[in-house]
């Protein structure tokens, strides 16, 4: 019989050599990411998971050529390190034996190697499980990845417990027509337009907790700024004195998150020339006062005043960068009528609710707010509104055996990662994008 004992196989990093400095012979796995043939000599950069590394072939001293080598192999390369401040990292390994563990059938389907691919996006999204290994596309998702570590790290710390909702949804959170249905085993079902009903159950649960997951938009659009399928970072607080917690916290929480991103992901930043966003204390302004400043100073005649169109968004941003210096900016009290029917109304104005949203240079890429946990109220909200409250049953299941007060938010990953980098389409921010027209790869 054969056991396991969790010895894991040992390996050199990028990391360890550059700590320990050996003297010996070492081996290095990866993917031949580009060749320099030189003749006597030959370049190999190798692709690993913590970066590249320049390897050195003598053609005099191997048996296998340059030529026999193509870019996307994987490959085991085995030889002395030579330190110098020239090469990446400041070492190379100069090879003395070469094994190829895999190889591509033909040419890449995209010239990873190159610094920019210079594909229109629909060429680069038909290639992407290719077009990824490119240092700049990668570099976006380690980015990406540093967001969701900073926004796990920063909750665990601040108590919240991490959530996993279910996806296939008897109702949507969310109302409207903007929902994909299902026939689950000859029920209607859905898919869940957001964990909401879910983070507000577990309120009465753990007080605190927070999820990170897709969800499902059925928007027959075709925007750079949306998708069909996206990833929700979601938080969901007990005992708020007021939305105005919810907004301290994801304050808090940004500040982290942008920490995480300066101090373990500098590389992908400078490679990207990222300029992270100033976040040491954000503007409130509230939505009727947003949309008379865009107006007043730019000449703009309010068109919709119950919600903000995208380029007074993008006003909005503007302003407060050129007045204020500031990235991001709160707009909160937006209208009832463009609210979920579980937003509280501001006791003090009912046809504003006590929610917000928060702008990064100039788009929505949070929303949030105090919510609704009374029952009764909840029930009347819901009757004002001609909603089938037998609809939500189990959800109200919670608010009659008794939530704290309590509000949250939800955040979307892809925008944010977007706006972040400096990306003008959010498909450029998604690995494998999910919108009207794209079902593949």
């Amino acid at each position: 019989m054969q056991t396991t004992t969790g010895k894991r196989q040992e390996q050199w990093t990028i990391q360890r050599v550059l700590e320990e400095k050996p003297g010996n012979s070492i081996e290095l796995r990866g993917c031949i990411h580009h060749i320099r043939d030189m003749a006597e000599f030959a370049f190999i950069i190798l692709r690993r998971y913590d970066g590249t590394v320049q390897c050195v072939l003598d053609a005099a001293r191997m048996d296998i050529a340059a030529q026999e080598l193509t870019d996307g192999m994987c490959v085991a390369v085995t030889g002395p390190v030579a330190f110098d401040q020239r090469a990446p990292h400041g070492f190379e390994l100069r090879v003395e034996s070469l094994r190829v563990l895999s190889r591509p059938t033909g040419a890449l389907e995209a010239p990873v190697h190159k610094y920019k691919l210079n594909l229109g996006l629909e060429s680069d999204l038909n290639v992407r499980p290719v077009s990824l290994r490119n240092l700049r596309k990668r570099a976006v998702f380690k980015i990406q990845e540093g967001i969701v570590r900073g926004f796990r790290e920063f909750l665990h710390g601040e108590g919240f417990t991490e959530i996993h909702s279910p996806k296939i949804v008897k109702v949507g959170a969310e109302g409207g027509a903007n929902i994909f249905k299902l026939d689950y085993f000859g029920q209607k079902a859905f898919l869940a337009q957001s964990p909401q009903f879910y983070k507000q159950t577990m309120v009465g649960v753990f007080d605190r907790v927070f999820e990170v997951g897709p969800v499902f938009r059925a928007e027959k659009h075709a925007t750079t700024r949306h998708l069909n399928e996206y990833t929700s970072l979601d938080f969901e607080m007990g005992y708020i004195d007021s939305f105005a917690d919810v907004m301290e916290m994801e304050t808090a929480m940004l500040q982290h998150v942008m920490a995480v991103l300066k101090s373990e992901y500098a590389p992908q930043l400078e490679l990207l020339s990222v300029a992270l966003p100033k976040v040491e204390s954000i503007p409130q302004v509230t939505f009727v006062r947003a949309k008379e400043m865009v107006a007043e100073k730019y000449n703009r005649k309010i068109r919709d005043p119950h919600d903000l169109e995208p380029e007074e968004e993008q006003l909005i941003g503007q302003l407060f960068q050129e007045e204020y210096g500031a990235d991001f900016v709160f707009v909160t009290h937006y209208p009832t009528k463009k609210r979920p029917f579980y937003a509280m109304d501001d006791p003090e104005d009912p046809k504003h609710t006590l929610s917000f949203d928060l702008l990064l240079r100039g788009m929505e890429v949070t929303t949030g707010g105090q919510r609704i946990h009374d029952y009764d109220m909840q029930i009347a909200k819901m009757e004002r509104l001609h909603m089938n409250v037998a609809d939500f049953e189990s959800y109200l299941m919670a608010h009659k055996n008794g939530l704290p007060p309590h509000g949250g938010l939800g955040i979307g990953l892809e925008r944010l990662t977007m706006k972040l980098i400096g990306e003008s389409n959010i498909r450029e921010a998604t690995l494998f994008p999910r919108d009207i027209n794209r079902l593949i790869p």
